[in-house]
């Protein structure tokens, strides 16, 4: 016996596929974000709730202590981890997802002879490993536990290509036979395939995979949506799917990249792949007062903020130099690089928590043209971003990528820890150039110190 009947359990699911639409559109901007978000939650609240009250469960104990375990981790995890870990969290969302589906379907293998079912339960299986297993290896990447360079080693594609082969062998079998033996060895090979699609990936790459290991995620909960007989999860699983791949599509072009450029380039040199190197060519360094002036008597300011900004946490410094110079008549703009940061939004939502107003921050293709008449920019973390070796050589990991053009402003000042180079490993050519001076030291003191030469001014 339900508490629901069909035509009310319907109603709720297409209720809460709703709202994950809606979520959806107020993600797609910084100032509705927030409201996606909760539109989103209490989507999925919905949905959960609809479940219980519609079907016959078993171990409802178990499942209802599940639930306040992952809770009990999930919640202190979420409100305590850092923007600059952001990227490491989604990392681990999406290998929970994806490891999750595959583990219910190969559960459900047993429960089944429908061969059209084994079919999308091989799919759920293969795919829910693989974004579990590269999901681990971009958490790996980015915490920094292992190297963010491009792993590989000779004979690796025959490797992959034979893992690949295996899986799809695997698959057929299980199909035909329902053996659970073979599924079990499909995920594994599934895990060894998730891995080493992602070790050949550079460290500035990385956000790139996990947005599609994303998309990995949405197909398999879908396609355990399928296996399920769950309209909700294949609806949620392919909005997912779909906007995971066309996030990954717009990230690789902001990049001037293919994704298969960005998977497989390491095999021929192509994947950027991080470097410790640092140039001995003389540069023009300034002092918080130079800086302080050129600001101060200027009548146009861009800044450009990079993940530098957000590992030391100077947003609110930021903000509030912005604010000073605005108070005495200056014309202020944040310049927002697609990937600035670690993943698309990361300095949006990293100055929106600094409340800098949304009109503000300009993208890319709004304040390039702008640079020309800007007096300073203020460059305060970044390097990559700005790096004019993506227009200039063509032998440059980032060659082709789109840029802010902030070599074109009059002035540039570089806020930098030391001369090492960015993600990408390469010199960035603008920090020689006549017109740019760099002020060394964490990115917050540097900040303070300019802030408080500024109002002394």
């Amino acid at each position: 016996m339900t508490l629901l009947d069909p035509v009310w359990t319907s109603l709720l699911y297409l209720a809460a596929a709703v709202f994950f639409i809606l979520a959806l559109r107020g993600l797609s901007s910084p100032r509705t974000a927030r409201r996606g978000n909760l539109i989103g939650a209490f989507g999925a609240l919905l949905a959960v709730v609809t479940v219980f009250l519609s079907a016959r469960l078993d171990n409802i104990p178990w499942i209802i202590g599940a639930i306040a375990v992952g809770t009990a981790v999930a919640a202190p995890v979420a409100r305590r981890v850092k923007m600059t870990q952001m990227p490491q969290l989604v990392a681990l969302f999406n290998g929970v997802g994806g490891g999750a589906a595959a583990l219910v379907a190969l559960l459900e293998l047993s429960h089944t002879g429908d061969p059209w079912v084994r079919l999308a339960i091989v799919f759920t299986l293969l795919v829910g490993a693989v974004s579990f297993a590269g999901s681990g290896v971009t958490f790996a990447k980015l915490q920094e536990l292992m190297t963010t360079r491009p792993v590989v080693f000779p004979g690796l594609p025959v490797v992959m290509a034979a893992v690949l082969l295996a899986a799809v062998g695997a698959g057929v079998a299980v199909v035909l036979t329902g053996s659970l033996p073979l599924a079990v060895l499909l995920m594994v090979l599934g895990l060894a395939a998730g891995a080493l699609l992602v070790l050949p990936v550079g460290g500035a790459d990385v956000p790139i995979v996990i947005s599609l290991l994303n998309a990995f995620t949405g197909l398999a909960v879908a396609a355990s949506g399928v296996v399920l007989g769950n309209v909700l999860l294949v609806v949620a699983g392919t909005l997912v799917g779909a906007s995971g791949t066309i996030l990954t599509r717009a990230m690789a072009a902001a990049m001037g990249r293919s994704v298969a450029g960005i998977l497989f380039g390491a095999f021929k040199g192509g994947s950027t792949a991080g470097s410790t190197a640092v140039s001995e060519r003389p540069v023009r360094s300034s002092s918080a007062e130079d800086v302080a002036v050129l600001l101060g008597y200027a009548q146009r300011v861009i800044i450009v903020p990079g993940y530098g900004l957000a590992v030391a946490q100077g947003q609110h410094t930021a903000a509030e130099l912005a604010l000073a110079l605005e108070a005495r008549g200056i014309e202020v703009d944040f310049a927002i690089h697609p990937v600035a940061g670690r993943m698309p939004g990361h300095m949006n939502v990293l100055l929106a928590e600094a409340n800098v107003p949304y009109e503000s921050l300009k993208e890319m293709g709004e304040i390039n043209s702008e640079f020309r008449t800007a007096d300073v920019v203020l460059v305060v973390g970044a390097n990559d971003v700005v790096n004019p070796a993506a227009k200039t050589s063509s032998g440059s990991p980032i060659y082709g990528m789109p840029i802010l053009e902030v070599a074109e402003a009059r002035q540039v000042i570089f806020l930098k820890r030391s001369m090492r180079p960015g993600f990408a490993g390469i010199e960035n050519d603008l920090l020689y150039e006549p017109q740019t001076s760099l002020l060394f030291g964490d990115a917050k003191d540097s900040l303070a110190k300019v802030l408080g030469a500024v109002k002394a001014l």
